[in-house]
């Protein structure tokens, strides 16, 4: 299965609870963190919902 490289790239302060709640969830939690993840709907809702503030990539 595809695996999503996910970095995020700006902060969480003045974000909505939900936006760092979906942010944590993906395993990010500071600037810069890069976690892995599998390319499915469920992840790809995730990063949807907070694309302003990652980077994303295929790995």
């Amino acid at each position: 299965m595809a695996q999503l490289q996910i970095k995020l790239a700006k902060s969480l302060i003045g974000s909505k609870k939900d936006q760092i709640a979906t942010a944590h969830a993906l395993g990010l939690h500071k600037i810069g963190d890069i976690s892995v993840q599998p390319k499915n709907p469920q992840t790809l809702g995730k990063v949807k919902k907070i694309a302003h503030l990652l980077e994303v990539t295929e790995a």
